[in-house]
C-alpha cells in the first residue's frame, strides 16, 4: 500500500513499533528512542520498544501505550498533509487523534479489529474501568477522524453504529499478493518431516487465544486413533499458546501435529506451494465472523490452496459460494475429520478448489485491486478536504 502512494507522487513516512519477529528493513543507530532509514523510497521511524505476545496483557497495553505516545510527539511536530493510523490496538489512534485536534491535520483510521468489544467477547479485558475507558477513546477516534477504512464487512457495520452518518468508509480487506504466493512454484519447498504421500493441512499464523487451535488438535487426535498416519497438520508461527499447544500434542503422542517456527514470507510461499489445504481457524467468537480479515487465508487462496474455514462469516461465505474449499462449524472435531478425509480422498476435487481459490484471489483480492482503492480512497480525502 505505501509502495502505491510513492507510486503516485506521494512521499511517505512510516512509523511503526519493534517485534522480534518482523525486520522493517532499517538498521540505523538508535538516537532518542528511534530508529531511521528509507526503504524503497519510503522514510521509515521505528520506535526502540521490544513487543512480543508473550508479555503479559498489562505488560503489553504498556507497550501500546508507550508507542502511542512516540507517535504522538511525530504526529505534533512532523511535516505531512494527512496522517493515517491502523489499528489494532485501539491506542494506534491517539497520535491520529492529536493530529486532528492540534493540528487541524487529515485523519484517516483503519479498524483492523473491532476494539474493545471483541477482546471483551475474548474475555481480555475483564476491568470494567479499562474497558469504559476504550469505549471513550472509540467515541473519540471516531468523531475526530475524516474517513475509515475497514477489513470486513462486519467492522464496517460496528463502525456505522458508532459514528456519525456521513462517515466516508472504504471496505479494503487484506490483500492477496499474486506474485509471491503462487501455485506450483518452481522453488516449492515441502515442510519439515513430511513425506511425499502425505496430506498436508497448514495453519500460517498466531498461536493465540484467539486462533482456536484446540480444534485443529481434538482433530489430530480422532485421526491418530483411527490409526491414520499420512494427515499431517503443520503448524507455522508464534504466540503465547504454543508452548502449550506443543506439550498437549506431546502427551498426546500426535505425531501428525508439527509445529514450526515463523518464517519469512518468501519461504512461506515456497512451502505453501507444496501444501494440500489451508486452515482458517478462529475460536468461536461472535465478533470474529463477520469482523475480521485473517492475512493467513488471502496467502492461502493466492497459493491456489482450498480452505477448510472452522467459523461462519464472510469469508466461510466466500469459499463455500465459490466452492474453493469447505466450510465446518466450530468446536466440532468430527466434522473437522471428515473435511480432512473427504479432501484427501479426492484429488482432483482439491485441484479444482485450489483453481477457483487462486480466481478467487485474483478477481476479489489482488494486491494490485486493493492498494489501488487504497490510494484512491486516500486521495479523494486528502482532495475533499482541500489538501491536494
Amino acid at each position: 500500500m505505501a509502495r502505491k502512494l510513492i507510486e503516485q507522487g506521494h512521499s511517505l513516512t512510516v512509523v511503526c513499533g519493534s517485534n522480534k519477529l518482523s525486520d522493517p528493513g532499517i538498521s540505523g543507530p538508535v538516537r532518542r528512542g528511534w530508529r531511521s532509514g528509507t526503504v524503497d523510497g519510503i522514510c521509515v521511524r521505528q520506535v526502540a520498544m521490544p513487543y512480543s505476545n508473550y508479555l503479559s496483557v498489562p505488560r503489553r497495553a504498556w507497550v501500546f501505550l508507550r508507542v502511542a505516545l512516540k507517535a504522538v510527539a511525530f504526529a505534533l511536530r512532523g511535516d505531512y498533509d494527512l496522517f493515517f493510523a491502523t489499528s489494532t490496538p485501539l491506542t494506534a489512534a491517539i497520535p491520529g487523534i492529536c493530529a486532528k485536534l492540534f493540528r487541524r491535520k487529515q485523519f484517516v483510521f483503519e479498524v483492523r479489529d473491532l476494539w474493545p468489544e471483541v477482546p471483551r467477547q475474548m474475555g481480555a479485558i475483564r476491568n470494567p474501568i479499562a474497558f469504559w475507558a476504550l469505549l471513550g477513546l472509540e467515541w473519540l477516534a471516531y468523531r475526530c477522524v475524516d474517513a475509515c477504512v475497514v477489513l470486513s464487512p462486519g467492522i464496517e457495520v460496528g463502525i456505522r453504529r458508532r459514528s456519525r452518518p456521513d462517515l466516508p468508509i472504504s471496505m479494503i480487506p487484506n490483500v492477496s499478493d499474486l506474485e509471491l504466493f503462487r501455485p506450483e512454484r518452481e522453488d516449492s519447498e515441502c515442510f519439515l518431516d513430511t513425506d511425499d504421500d502425505d496430506f498436508v493441512c497448514v495453519f500460517a499464523g498466531a498461536h493465540g487465544i484467539a486462533n482456536g487451535l484446540d480444534d485443529v488438535l481434538a482433530a489430530a487426535k480422532l485421526l491418530h486413533q483411527d490409526g491414520i498416519h499420512d494427515v499431517k497438520f503443520i503448524f507455522v508461527g508464534d504466540d503465547k499458546r504454543k508452548p502449550e499447544l506443543i506439550r498437549r500434542a506431546n502427551e498426546a503422542g500426535l505425531d501428525n501435529c508439527i509445529f514450526l517456527d515463523p518464517v519469512p514470507r518468501e519461504e512461506l510461499a515456497r512451502k505453501l506451494a507444496s501444501a494440500d489445504v489451508g486452515l482458517m481457524i478462529l475460536a468461536n467468537v461472535e465478533g470474529f465472523q463477520y469482523g475480521t480479515s485473517p492475512n493467513k487465508f488471502f496467502d492461502y487462496i493466492s497459493a491456489g490452496l482450498p480452505v477448510i474455514a472452522n467459523y461462519p462469516g464472510w469469508l466461510a461465505a466466500q469459499v463455500a459460494e465459490r466452492k474453493s474449499g469447505l466450510a465446518i462449524p466450530p468446536e466440532e472435531p468430527g466434522s473437522f475429520v471428515d473435511a480432512v478425509l473427504e479432501l484427501k480422498s479426492k484429488p482432483i476435487l482439491v485441484r479444482e478448489m485450489g483453481k477457483r481459490a487462486r480466481e478467487l484471489a485474483r478477481s476479489e483480492f489482488s494486491l494490485e485491486q486493493l492498494s489501488n482503492r487504497f490510494a484512491d480512497f486516500l486521495e479523494g480525502v486528502a482532495a475533499k478536504n482541500g489538501v491536494v
